[in-house]
């Protein structure tokens, strides 16, 4: 055991702090502004390059997710009706 104490835990609210002002809408504005002029992004070649990537993926996983769905429904359907022709 450590001789330490420990600060509570939890959150304190900064709605109680005095001095603090909420952002401008103006200022947010630059600020969001600012902010997407450092994202980097993505070429033509990139863009539709991920764009086939992830149609594929969804494509894969639609297969997959029917091929269960068609599977295990024929499964049920022949457990509870007791139907070999299935």
């Amino acid at each position: 055991m450590s001789d330490s104490h420990a600060a509570p835990k939890g959150r304190t609210s900064d709605a109680g702090k005095s001095g603090e002002r909420r952002t401008g809408p103006l200022t947010f504005y630059r600020q969001v502004v600012a902010e997407l002029r450092k994202v980097v992004w993505p070429t033509r070649e990139q863009l539709s390059t991920y764009f086939f990537v992830v149609l594929a993926f969804v494509l894969v996983m639609i297969t997959i997710v029917s091929l269960l769905d068609l599977g295990l429904g024929k499964l049920v359907f022949a457990v509870f009706t007791g139907a070999d022709d299935v």
